[in-house]
């Protein structure tokens, strides 16, 4: 379990970091100093490799989110609310012992005197 979450941790960075690497639609990218063709991997390669990259991270990601959650999820038995299990929470409104009180009525205030 320990390892499926360190896993997930580094998936999560890696993921951020592919994303950031990715090249803009917009031509916003000549103003920052250089055009794609001098970049590392060539004209057209960093828009495949990054895109395939991000891709991969992605579904590993979603996958592992998935594992954690279930395996989470089966071992949870108790209520979020108390230590007590789901079974043992009264189901009624009502606080046992108390005793059952007169509603009190609005009463309006009288009207100040001047003097």
């Amino acid at each position: 379990m320990t390892l499926l979450v360190i896993l997930h941790i580094v998936i999560c960075i890696f993921l951020v970091c592919v994303i950031l690497l990715q090249p803009g639609k917009a031509d916003g990218g000549v103003a920052f100093g250089g055009s794609s063709s001098q970049s590392i991997f060539g004209s057209k390669g960093a828009g495949n490799f990054l895109t395939k990259t991000t891709s991969v991270c992605a579904i590993l990601f979603l996958v592992t989110s998935f594992i954690l959650t279930r395996s989470r999820s089966m071992n949870s038995t108790k209520s979020v609310i108390g230590k007590e299990p789901i079974s043992a929470i009264p189901q009624t409104s009502k606080v046992e012992g108390a005793a059952a009180t007169k509603p009190i009525e609005p009463t309006i205030p009288e009207k100040p005197v001047k003097k």
